[in-house]
């Protein structure tokens, strides 16, 4: 057991750290206002090599680890402060690159994830619908087979990235009555006949990637766009889930990592009552607590690495890293907050922003109460 960077995570942290200082802190609060998503910060994302980090180097990528990918992953979101762009990255690699790279053809995998690690594609998830959320598996949207195509008719929602993404992974009942089985996933082109993206919902945090919400009106895809063999949906969704669960909060490491230290400089510096109010025990505990809740949210996140880059299962662990990341997240933002008093509530400082980001975390890659459910099956309660 190690707890230390290999050499290659250490080149992959240092590195994203050093490019996202240098290249992704541009406007960032005015971007967030305004809402506005980064085509361009996309792009240099991938030319340095995060969207294709852990793809073979066959289909365009990079050849990383999973481990490697956490690492360049907390690295960008300590030196990057647009959690936004990090997340919309987060969405396209594990719900669009990892399940083609898993579950399709050769074809498939020729067609999209070169695009995909170069930036030219940005990918997103279609699988909940207004009636099923948490429920996702009660989805009512359709697809049923006509000769070469598969067409499908049925409403999304909370699609992360929805109004800029080029490619769509999606899911829908083709076995009606079967449950679980009866669900299959579909690669769909945002200029496939019969799809549209109908609009963006407006959020609480994560301002500068868009959300939307999407409808198939007797949308037809060729039949070689099935992802995964057909009737075997929920093990794709099921897939995606486990490595976007474990790696989706890398980046919140990073960022909890650069609240911590700007709370102990500021607790250093800011005087009243004529000493530093770091002398204060409230606050000097207070972000003491923000360093335990830190350092216990690494070890959770890389295990999940290790797992994977080894072969083995990391569904219970996601499960437990997802839960405990986020909520720290939000405990450490709210943290930073109060420390900063009236400078943590304006906008201009950028500490209200990451407490905004960090509420959908408890949400997003399903809600903290789902990943409870999951973790007491496992214990067979």
């Amino acid at each position: 057991m190690e707890f230390d960077f290999t050499p290659s995570q250490r080149h992959w942290h240092d590195s994203a750290v050093q490019f996202a200082r240098e290249h992704l802190t541009d406007d960032i609060l005015e971007r967030d206002e305004h809402r506005t998503f980064w085509r361009e910060g996309w792009t240099r994302c991938a030319e340095f090599g995060i969207q294709g980090l852990p793809i073979p180097q066959t289909y365009g990528g990079k050849g990383g680890g999973l481990s490697d990918t956490i690492a360049a992953m907390e690295g960008l979101g300590y030196g990057c402060p647009d959690s936004g762009l990090i997340f919309s990255i987060n969405a396209s690699m594990w719900t669009n690159s990892i399940p083609i790279l898993l579950y399709g053809t050769e074809d498939q995998k020729r067609r999209y994830l070169p695009g995909l690690c170069d930036g030219s594609i940005i990918g997103a998830n279609a699988a909940s619908e207004p009636e099923a959320g948490s429920d996702v598996f009660a989805m009512k949207s359709t697809a049923v087979r006509q000769g070469d195509h598969w067409v499908l008719n049925g409403r999304k929602t909370w699609i992360t990235s929805g109004p800029v993404a080029d490619l769509f992974v999606s899911f829908a009942v083709t076995h009606p009555g079967q449950g679980v089985m009866g669900l299959s996933a579909f690669l769909v082109p945002k200029d496939a006949p019969g799809f549209r993206v109908v609009r963006e919902i407006r959020k609480l945090g994560v301002r500068t990637v868009p959300m939307g919400e999407a409808v198939f009106e007797d949308c037809r895809i060729p039949a070689a766009n099935l992802l995964g063999k057909e009737g075997r949906g929920a093990e794709v969704f099921n897939c995606s889930m486990e490595w976007e669960r474990g790696a989706i909060l890398a980046a919140a490491l990073g960022t909890m990592r650069r609240q911590l230290e700007r709370c102990v400089q500021f607790a250093r510096t800011r005087v009243q009552y004529g000493q530093p109010i770091g002398k204060f025990q409230a606050v000097s505990h207070a972000i003491a607590d923000m360093h335990v809740r830190l350092e216990t949210c690494r070890p959770l996140v890389y295990k999940i690495g290790w797992l994977k880059d080894r072969g083995k299962d990391a569904t219970i662990a996601s499960a437990i890293a997802k839960l405990h990341v986020s909520e720290s997240f939000v405990e450490n933002s709210i943290t930073a907050v109060r420390i900063f008093g009236a400078r943590g509530f304006v906008a201009e400082f950028g500490i209200e922003k990451d407490l905004r980001d960090s509420i959908g975390s408890l949400i997003y890659s399903g809600t903290n109460e789902i990943q409870k459910n999951l973790i007491a099956r496992h214990l067979r309660l």
